[in-house]
């Protein structure tokens, strides 16, 4: 009986230390829209859901300062600034168009490529009765995954983010588990 007490004790004080030495992985959430208020409401949104879904993660506006270029989130120094605060994945989320009809891309582009697009779209249009939105996943610089979300049934921005709030979710459970 005393060496099962000891192993048992032995057990948990390894598994202590071992999630005590675990680096908690962060996802840095990044809106790639021209308005800021439209970049804070996805931001917001998005890092709450990941949140709430077991995916720890952190909006932009945390990280860069408001106007700023977010290509900076490419250069070297920024990233060993981001690994040392634990954010190892970067999710960049845009509007890919205002059509159900839209394919994930199969190129594969850099995320200072990415991050140096400039967005046309908004989040609501107002003659647009559906919207879909474009995930992009970067771990260590390289794409790692890219979906479309469609939101469809939509009739200002607030229904958008309510869609968003309410299709996500089930997105991450049925497609992005793998990632």
């Amino acid at each position: 009986m005393k060496h099962y007490t000891l192993l048992f004790l032995l057990v948990s004080i390894l598994s202590s230390f071992q999630v005590q030495g675990q680096k908690t992985s962060k996802t840095l959430v990044i809106g790639q829209f021209d308005k800021p208020d439209e970049r804070y409401a996805i931001e917001v949104a998005i890092t709450d859901l990941f949140t709430k879904n077991g995916v720890p993660s952190v909006p932009s506006l945390n990280v860069i300062k408001q106007g700023a270029d977010p290509s900076i989130l490419a250069l070297d120094s920024i990233q060993s600034r981001l690994k040392q605060a634990g954010i190892d994945k970067i999710a960049i989320v845009n509007v890919r168009g205002y059509d159900r009809r839209f394919k994930i891309s199969d190129k594969e582009t850099s995320l200072k490529e990415t991050l140096g697009r400039t967005s046309i779209y908004h989040i609501y249009r107002e003659e647009a009765t559906s919207v879909s939105f474009e995930f992009i996943f970067y771990k260590e610089n390289k794409m790692v995954f890219r979906d479309i979300l469609k939101c469809g049934n939509i009739s200002d921005r607030d229904s958008v983010i309510k869609r968003i709030r309410k299709k996500l979710p089930k997105r991450m459970a049925k497609k992005w588990s793998q990632n």
